[in-house]
C-alpha cells in the first residue's frame, strides 16, 4: 500500500525501528545482522537515499539531513550495545578468573638438586670415604696446565680450534679437569689421593650425546707400586655405587699423552639395554672414561720421581653418568633450563 509519508518522516521511521530492535538483541552477532540490514550498502536506508533524485532542492536539504542524523544515531546506539556486550564479557571473565590478591602468597616451590649435581655429590661422598680429597680449579687455564705439563705435545690435534676454546690472551677454557690435579701434583707431596670435579668445555658439534659445555670428573692415586689392579678395584667401586647394581662393562686399549699404558672403559649403554639408541649411536656401548697409569713425563713435570712413586688416573663424564643413571636420552636437556624436566628429579 502506498504511504502518505514523506522521505524524511520514512527515515525518521525506520531510525525508530531499527533502535528498538537494537534494544531487543541478546548477542553480539545480532548487532551485525542489523547493521548490514540498515546501514549497508544494500540496506534499508541506502536505498530510501535512492529516492533523492525525484525530491525537490528542499525538500532534497531536508531528507538529506534526516539520513545523517539517522546514521549517526544508529551506529552509536550499535557502538553503545558492543560496549555494553563486551562489558559483560568481560565481568563474566573477571568473576570466573577472580584471584584475591589479599590472601597471603602461597610461597617458594619446593627446589631440589640438578641430577648432574647429584650425582657429583655422590661421587665426592664415596672417594672421601675412600680416602681421597677433593680439589678445584679454575675453569680459564693456561695452555701449560691445560697441554703441556700433561705430556700433550704442541701438534696434538686437542689443541687445534676446532676442539678448544682459546681466549684472546692465550688461555683456554679448560677442556678437562686434569689441570686440577697437575696444580694438587704441584701443591701436595706424595702419597696423594685426589679426585677433581668440574665443568669444562669443547668445541663440539651439539647432538644428543654431545655438548659444548658439560662436566667431568678426574681422578688420581699416587703411591709407591700403583698398578693396573688398583685402577681396576676403584673403577669397579665407583660405578657399582653410582648404578647401584652390577653394569657390563669392557677395557679397551687406548692412547692418551698423560698415562702409560692407557684404557678406555665402556659401559653397556642403560637406556636402550645394548640394543643400540641415538645416545649409544646405535653400538650399544657408551665410552664412560678414559683411564691408565700416570705417564712418568707428567710426574717429573710435577716435581715427583717416578722411579719412586706410580699411580693411576682416570678422567669420565659427569654428564653422562647422569645421563645414564637416570635414563636421560638427551644430553641439551640437562642444561635447558626446562623446569618441567628438571622438577623430575
Amino acid at each position: 500500500m502506498e504511504t502518505d509519508l514523506s522521505l524524511d518522516q520514512r527515515i525518521a521511521q525506520k531510525q525508530a525501528e531499527t533502535l528498538a530492535a537494537l534494544a531487543r538483541v541478546t548477542k553480539p552477532e545480532e548487532l551485525e545482522t542489523i547493521r548490514v540490514a540498515v546501514l549497508g550498502r544494500k540496506g534499508s536506508l541506502s536505498q530510501l537515499s535512492g529516492e533523492f533524485a525525484r525530491l525537490t532542492p528542499e525538500e532534497r536539504k531536508t531528507a538529506g539531513r534526516a539520513l545523517n542524523a539517522a546514521k549517526e544515531a544508529l551506529e552509536a546506539a550499535i557502538e553503545t550495545r558492543q560496549h555494553a556486550f563486551e562489558q559483560e564479557q568481560l565481568a563474566k571473565q573477571l568473576d570466573a578468573e577472580w584471584i584475591d590478591l589479599t590472601l597471603p602468597a602461597p610461597g617458594p616451590r619446593r627446589g631440589s638438586l640438578h641430577p648432574v649435581t647429584q650425582v657429583q655429590a655422590e661421587i665426592e661422598a664415596l672417594f672421601i670415604s675412600l680416602g681421597f680429597t677433593v680439589l678445584d680449579g679454575p675453569e680459564v687455564e693456561t695452555e701449560y696446565h691445560n697441554f703441556d705439563a700433561l705430556n700433550i705435545p704442541s701438534e696434538h690435534p686437542a689443541r687445534d680450534a676446532q676442539d678448544t676454546f682459546w681466549l684472546t690472551d692465550c688461555n683456554v677454557l679448560r677442556t678437562h679437569t686434569s689441570p686440577v690435579q697437575v696444580r694438587g701434583m704441584e701443591r701436595l707431596r706424595p702419597p696423594l689421593r685426589i679426585i677433581a670435579p668440574g665443568r669444562v668445555f669443547r668445541n663440539e658439534e651439539v647432538d644428543a650425546s654431545h655438548e659444548h659445555t658439560f662436566y667431568q670428573v678426574e681422578g688420581m692415586m699416587i703411591d709407591r707400586d700403583i698398578s693396573v689392579a688398583h685402577l681396576i678395584y676403584f673403577m669397579k667401586k665407583m660405578l657399582s655405587a653410582v648404578f647401584r647394581r652390577d653394569v657390563n662393562v669392557r677395557l679397551r686399549p687406548g692412547f692418551f699423552p698423560f698415562v702409560e699404558p692407557g684404557f678406555e672403559l665402556d659401559i653397556q649403554c642403560l637406556i636402550c639395554g645394548g640394543k643400540g639408541c641415538a645416545v649409544c649411536k646405535q653400538s650399544g656401548w657408551v665410552e664412560q672414561m678414559g683411564c691408565g697409569l700416570v705417564h712418568p713425563n707428567v710426574l717429573r713435570m710435577s716435581g715427583i720421581d717416578p722411579n719412586e712413586w706410580s699411580g693411576f688416573a682416570f678422567g669420565l663424564g659427569l654428564t653422562r653418568l647422569a645421563m645414564m643413571r637416570y635414563g636421560i636420552d638427551d644430553i641439551r636437556l640437562l642444561q635447558s633450563g626446562d623446569l618441567r624436566f628438571l622438577n623430575q628429579f
